[in-house]
């Protein structure tokens, strides 16, 4: 069916499901159709996909929204869906959980113009792409040294072979997180050991490292602290959850005590800072060495797989970059038995394209977490509901949190996921079962009960959609729909 006589803003609105309302709105714009036609005379009415490089705000005004996209049109102001009207009420807005699209919009035509260098210079491995995008993230993170490498995971990996931590050692690690951060652990033969989290934070509990080492562990006349079983606890891996920085002033304390090495997991939270009592510094610059992934999902994401290293210690990265290259320096020479774990030109290419833009990103991340708080004041749900914690936003930071996730705790959170889904808002479980709950991982001897607030915390966190683009009628549509559920 085609919406006959009717301008094309409103042909968004057509879908099958509507048949009818869409009769009704056809005879209605016989009579509208003139006035509107006179009213946009002197307006713009070019498709948004013929004007890539202007802003959000201003190629949406003035213009009916998608039901199917969540544009943002300011950190403060609402959506201007028409001088005449809202949606209908009885059209669903589809919000995901993610949306890429209006990033690549913006930006299409110089991540085309780098792929296009790249295929026509033939260099497709770690060639100058690579390297440029190694020294901008050094002066991105205030750092020495940067090691494009494959993924996150592995990231952690080739640190983990680096460090020479492997059979006979133990690395301790929150239980709740993504898979990778332990299963690289057992990956190299390590025994990982996990420690509770905090249950606001939902990061590693300092505490609770202490008691992981104290309880379980003994140290030996060499001061060494062994496992019960008698592997060496070699280092820790605070991760960095969902974009907020872990206690790092106390964590590095306690590995100092204990002497372990600090790993940063920083795959979530690019750009996050900490608060040190004398100054500032990024997520992954903290520890002994750092990691960040390139997802494509991540606030700075490639387009597949890609990852990288930082660290201070000049020896530490000349050796990461040797792993990086099946343990080869030079060429057809192993020292070593590495990995093939190096960054792709291409996605190089397309990460420096979009890093100059990750601070604007990660503004707009916290101006959609402010919203969604104020909202859910609105509606009175704030003591039904938990929203994110941050324990660093007085203290001067510009990134206090950077938001990767939005993720609020929720009783009933299985029954309010699908209500949400069934009004078209895709949600997120991170994550359904703690990583000590994982089969793969029977053999380490954990059960049900023994991280009491890791479990709780994947039986009740939810996370809503956020992205840097997101629109203030999407959110508001977010959370009406909760408060619908709760009602």
């Amino acid at each position: 069916m085609v919406l006959l006589r009717f301008p094309d803003r409103f042909g968004l609105l057509y879908d099958e499901r509507f048949h009818a309302g869409i009769l009704f709105l056809n005879a209605i714009g016989e009579i509208v159709w003139p006035v509107l036609k006179q009213h946009n005379k002197t307006k713009s009415q070019h498709h948004e996909q013929d004007e890539p490089k202007k802003a959000p705000q201003e190629r949406h005004a003035n213009r009916l929204t998608r039901p199917d996209m969540a544009i943002n049109t300011g950190p403060t102001e609402d959506n201007v869906l028409n001088d005449m009207a809202k949606l209908p009420s009885y059209l669903p807005m589809r919000v995901p959980l993610l949306d890429l699209s209006e990033q690549y919009r913006a930006l299409g035509d110089s991540i085309r113009e780098g792929t296009n260098d790249v295929l026509a210079s033939g260099c497709f491995i770690l060639g100058p792409k690579v390297k440029a995008f190694e020294k901008a993230m050094c002066a991105y993170c205030d750092t020495p040294h940067a090691i494009g490498v494959s993924s996150g995971t592995d990231a952690l990996l080739a640190i983990l072979m680096t460090l020479g931590i492997g059979h006979g050692d133990a690395v301790i690690t929150t239980p709740y997180t993504f898979f990778a951060t332990a299963g690289c652990i057992a990956r190299v033969g390590a025994r990982p050991l996990f420690a509770d989290i905090d249950p606001e934070t939902y990061n590693i509990r300092p505490s609770a490292i202490q008691e992981c080492i104290e309880q379980n562990c003994q140290r030996d006349t060499d001061g060494i602290w062994k496992t019960r079983s008698g592997e060496r606890v070699r280092a820790m891996i605070p991760v960095h959850l969902f974009g907020l920085c872990c206690e790092m002033d106390t964590l590095l304390e306690i590995a100092e005590r204990y002497r372990l090495d600090v790993i940063e997991d920083a795959a979530q939270a690019i750009g996050a800072e900490f608060p040190f009592s004398k100054r500032i510094a990024r997520a992954g610059t903290m520890g002994k060495i750092g990691l960040f992934s390139f997802y494509p999902s991540k606030n700075l994401g490639a387009a597949g797989d890609a990852g990288m290293v930082i660290c201070g210690d000049e020896k530490l990265a000349a050796n990461l970059r040797t792993f990086r290259e099946h343990g080869m320096q030079p060429r057809y020479f192993h020292h070593v038995v590495g990995g093939n774990f190096r960054l792709d030109e291409i996605q190089a290419a397309i990460l420096a394209v979009k890093l100059p833009y990750l601070e604007k990103w990660a503004a707009a991340r916290r101006t959609a977490a402010d919203f969604y708080g104020a909202e859910f004041g609105r509606a009175g749900l704030t003591q039904r509901i938990s929203t994110p914690c941050e324990p660093y936003r007085n203290c001067g930071l510009t990134n206090h949190h950077v938001y990767h996730q939005y993720v609020i705790r929720a009783p009933m959170r299985d029954a309010l996921r699908e209500h949400l889904g069934k009004r078209e808002i895709q949600t997120a479980i991170y994550y359904p079962l703690a990583l000590h709950e994982q089969k793969c991982f029977v053999y380490l001897g954990y059960k049900k009960g023994d991280f009491p607030e890791s479990e709780h915390a994947a039986c009740e966190t939810l996370a809503l959609p956020i992205y840097p683009e997101i629109s203030r009628e999407a959110q508001r549509y977010v959370v009406d729909s909760i408060a619908a559920f709760y009602s």
